[in-house]
């Protein structure tokens, strides 16, 4: 075998490796407990505008997000808290309900919205910069609240 193509062998099972960890099987029958949904508020110009979160804090939550719901409530979401502030991405596998994807500074301003992020899709809404967490909202909240970047979330997630 020549060293060029032990080398591509190499190559692709490191990435193999790599990337398995993305690509885990989720399953709708397993069971991630998120516990009683919190309050979370977002302070926009016109006021402010109360939800009930899901806390996604552990990496089970996490990987589990909003997959497999068939409907959420206008007034609730789910918050992923991360442990060291980073460069995020979220994408829709097993998600039927269309969602905002709001990214959150350390500080609770929003950096970023990705309005109606398509259902079952793989691509993936980056936050493109360092952030604290991700607000996920019912699809067309946003717009329809006023919600815009530099807005402040309430949560104690962020100390405020």
């Amino acid at each position: 075998m020549s060293v060029l193509m032990k080398r591509l062998i190499t190559l692709s099972l490191t990435l193999t490796l790599l990337a398995a960890p993305a690509f885990g099987q989720i399953s709708k029958n397993d069971n991630v407990n998120f516990g009683e949904p919190k309050p979370l508020s977002i302070v926009t110009e016109d006021g402010t505008h109360e939800f009930m979160v899901d806390e996604a804090k552990t990496y089970d939550q996490q990987a589990r997000g909003m997959m497999f719901r068939e409907s959420m409530e206008s007034d609730s979401g789910m918050i992923f808290e991360f442990e060291e502030p980073k460069v995020a991405t979220i994408w829709m596998k097993n998600t039927s309900i269309p969602l905002d994807i709001l990214f959150v500074r350390s500080n609770g301003k929003i950096l970023k919205i990705e309005h109606s992020h398509a259902p079952y899709t793989l691509r993936s809404a980056s936050s493109e910069a360092v952030i604290a967490s991700v607000v996920e909202l019912k699809g067309g909240e946003a717009k329809a609240r006023g919600i815009r970047p530099g807005d402040t979330i309430k949560h104690p997630f962020f100390g405020n």
